[in-house]
């Protein structure tokens, strides 16, 4: 079960072309061709996902500019007023999106290993009271991390009892 699709990617590629091309009856070249461009689909994908975020920014900038060049030689009238509420929007989403996923990533990362150095700080050195209160802390935090990370994969099947967990868009919806 992976929570990262970079890692799942790579995972699907390699089954398909380790186990499932192989096996594949080299006469059937409908089947080849297909697992041939699935495999290069997903490559493709999991070469350009790094970049999404950065292509979409891109696409964004352009578009802003697009619309102040179009503002400079447009009419009034209702289309002209939806472009300028869209920009609006726009250039707030996108003086809202300075942080890269690539930094959240990495935040996240360097969070969960101070957090751990410091609760192994706190059972090393600390008091009973401080251990205990740590616990509770750590326990808070990992079943609510937990019951996302169970969210985000049910798609995958492993849950005996899915209807116990509330859908990932709903647990994301608060942040």
């Amino acid at each position: 079960m992976q929570l990262r699709p970079d890692i799942s990617i790579h995972a699907m590629i390699k089954s398909l072309t380790d186990a499932v091309l192989p096996a594949v009856d080299p006469n059937n070249k409908l089947a080849l061709e297909q697992l041939q461009l699935t495999i290069g689909l997903l490559s493709m994908m999991e070469q350009r996902m790094p970049l999404e975020f950065k292509f979409d920014c891109d696409e964004l900038d352009r578009l802003l500019g697009f619309a102040v060049e179009l503002k400079r030689h447009a009419r009034g009238g209702e289309a002209l007023a939806d472009l300028v509420a869209s920009e609006t929007q726009g250039a707030d989403v996108r003086r809202r999106a300075q942080a890269s996923p690539a930094e959240v990533v990495a935040a996240n990362r360097a969070l969960r290993a101070a957090s751990g150095a410091v609760a192994a700080s706190a059972y090393r050195d600390g008091t009973p009271e401080q251990r205990a209160a740590i616990m509770k802390t750590v326990l808070s935090m990992s079943g609510q991390q937990l019951l996302r990370d169970r969210a985000w994969v049910m798609p995958q099947g492993w849950e005996a009892q899915p209807e116990l967990v509330p859908p990932i868009a709903d647990l994301l919806a608060t942040s």
